[in-house]
């Protein structure tokens, strides 16, 4: 069966794999990248990986893992780019051709048909936001190119429903987190707590906000908290200087505030930290918030995209709207005053991401969706329901 762990790294094995990246930055789908590829050499695969850009931080990484890295993005002309991608998908035709970001789905849609492979792609949002910032026709080619789409929240699933994208042709693939790495610490020191937040520094995480936050957590609650913001710029967006212009203007920077710049083990970054924080106005399902979950940290968090999918409200964070800042300030005011809630609600984010998250269940998501994407290895029609594949003879 293909839904046991044992067989789904049986039928891994099998497969011909190749991967296309968009980037290798630093970000949160790159790390599910790495866990795939990682996952699929476990079980004997020997997937390759196509990247548009060179030299970004998961490069080595994943070259240690084994995987061939190759670059295809060197030319800035589309055309050039996609018959450099045809030229080193045909050293090797694979079964399955599947893009890691959105922004790539129409070169390994167009591929894959042309080489008769299955293409799958990538939407890593709320698909919404990903769609327009593609434009009008690349939004529409990225979304309906690939055969089999692969969405990380029910919010983007949902989107690509409502722009005609079968149901069939959707399968929810879930972040995972390695709970052995990601853990909970052991009592902070007494003194101040320390909020974190976690994200490229770009407009979309709105860091603006959590910065805004913390001023008002000190002011107006005089509460004895600090905070550390994580993350890298990108190369066509940082605001880093905006936001340590906007923090000494609040007077936290930078006894009150850190920016640590890009991590490579944020592990023990989260052992620094009592509460994490997401402002985001718009996501799919963050990786910042699993880790930090699974790390034992309570999460207030905006209510966008698959947010409310990961998030219990009042059980393992709390959940605000974006502009609402009043209530977001309330509800870490009330976590840092309360130590018991935040162990409580800490323990509860630990056993969710442990059901629900956790890397060992990786293996089995990867097989039911390239079983989708294959016909001939499954044995009947597929489709998704609520974004779970669902066997059509289960329910007759």
């Amino acid at each position: 069966m293909w839904n046991r762990p044992a067989c789904a790294m049986s039928n891994l094995s099998r497969l011909k794999l190749c991967f296309l990246a968009g980037t290798l930055e630093h970000g949160g789908s790159e790390r599910q990248l790495f866990y795939i590829l990682r996952a699929l050499c476990q079980a004997g695969a020997s997937p390759r990986l196509l990247s548009l850009d060179r030299g970004e931080f998961w490069e080595e990484t994943i070259k240690a893992l084994g995987v061939s890295v190759t670059c295809v993005g060197d030319q800035p002309s589309r055309l050039k780019r996609l018959l450099r991608v045809l030229k080193e998908v045909r050293k090797g035709p694979p079964d399955v051709f599947q893009s890691q970001h959105f922004f790539a789905n129409a070169y390994v849609g167009a591929a894959a048909r042309l080489l008769q492979a299955s293409g799958v792609g990538a939407m890593r949002s709320n698909g919404r936001n990903e769609a327009a910032e593609s434009g009008t026709l690349g939004g529409w080619l990225n979304l309906r190119l690939p055969k089999i789409m692969a969405a990380n929240s029910q919010a983007a699933i949902q989107y690509a429903i409502s722009r005609g994208v079968p149901p069939s042709q959707l399968y929810l693939l879930p972040n995972v987190v390695d709970t052995e790495r990601f853990k909970p610490s052991g009592p902070l020191l007494n003194g101040s707590l320390t909020l974190i937040a976690v994200g490229r520094l770009v407009k979309e995480k709105r860091l603006d906000r959590f910065i805004s936050i913390l001023g008002r957590l000190r002011t107006d609650f005089h509460l004895n908290v600090s905070g550390l913001i994580v993350g890298p710029g990108c190369q066509s967006e940082d605001l880093r200087p905006e936001l340590e212009s906007q923090a000494r203007s609040l007077k936290l920077f930078s006894d009150c505030l850190q920016f640590r710049g890009g991590v490579a083990d944020m592990s023990s970054v989260y052992r620094e930290a009592a509460i994490c924080v997401l402002t985001s106005d718009f996501e799919g399902t963050p990786n910042v918030l699993l880790e930090a979950m699974a790390s034992g940290l309570p999460v207030v968090a905006t209510k966008v995209g698959g947010v409310p999918g990961i998030v219990r409200h009042g059980q393992t964070g709390f959940l605000l709207e974006p502009d609402d800042l009043d209530g977001l300030t309330a509800a870490l005011a009330r976590l840092v005053r309360n130590p018991r809630l935040r162990t409580e609600m800490g323990r509860r984010a630990r056993a969710y991401v442990e059901e629900n998250h956790a890397l060992q269940r990786l293996p089995v998501h990867l097989s039911e969706l390239y079983q989708m994407a294959l016909p001939t290895r499954r044995p009947s029609p597929a489709r998704v329901v609520a974004g779970n594949p669902i066997s059509t003879r289960a329910q007759s």
